[in-house]
């Protein structure tokens, strides 16, 4: 018995320090650049950029392969603050992208959705509830608003709705830049 036990241990200690040479030796650097764009986008996950998400998006940004004014769902605020972060000028928002909007939130109505699963397959964050043959339902706070849930939806049961606004969540608007400003 204290054989087996010993005999554990070393092969513990041994695979212990195997992997903490792994840990080390194979250690991934990433960009912090990277981590500091992709907390300043919305995190929508919503592909209007043409990257699958935010993450590769910043990414693109980081490498100079993507210009900072492709994110609809981020608007003008997302662009001033990347401009800022990376010494570049801001630019409009590309239109070729989208247009910004307040933000939304996806709706199912319950009565007429059939559970045909569609859209939790569409949902890049997982925020909708159901089973095959039963129906949807949305976890409103983790909704990003990114409406891929709506197209395909085959009995348009999907509306998206401004989400509303609390004390809590209210934020001054963003200032105007001097090219903004009218004469």
């Amino acid at each position: 018995m204290l054989s087996a036990i010993i005999a554990l241990s070393a092969l513990a200690i041994v695979f212990g320090l195997v992997l903490g040479f792994a840990a080390v030796r194979f250690r991934v650097e990433e960009d912090p650049v990277v981590d500091q764009i992709d907390k300043i986008l919305p995190q929508t996950q919503c592909g209007q950029c043409t990257y699958p998400g935010c993450r590769p998006y910043a990414e693109a940004i980081a490498k100079g392969e993507a210009d900072i004014n492709q994110c609809p769902p981020g608007g003008e605020a997302v662009i001033q603050s990347l401009a800022d972060l990376l010494g570049r000028d801001a630019k409009p928002l590309n239109e070729d992208h989208g247009e910004h909007k307040d933000k939304l939130v996806a709706v199912i109505d319950e009565q007429v959705c059939i559970g045909c699963t569609l859209c939790i397959q569409a949902c890049p964050v997982d925020c909708i509830l159901g089973a095959a043959k039963q129906m949807h339902t949305v976890i409103e706070d983790e909704c990003t608003g990114c409406e891929l849930c709506v197209p395909p939806c085959p009995v348009d049961c999907i509306d998206m709705v401004p989400v509303k606004k609390e004390l809590s969540d209210w934020t001054w608007p963003f200032p105007e830049t001097p090219q903004e400003k009218k004469p």
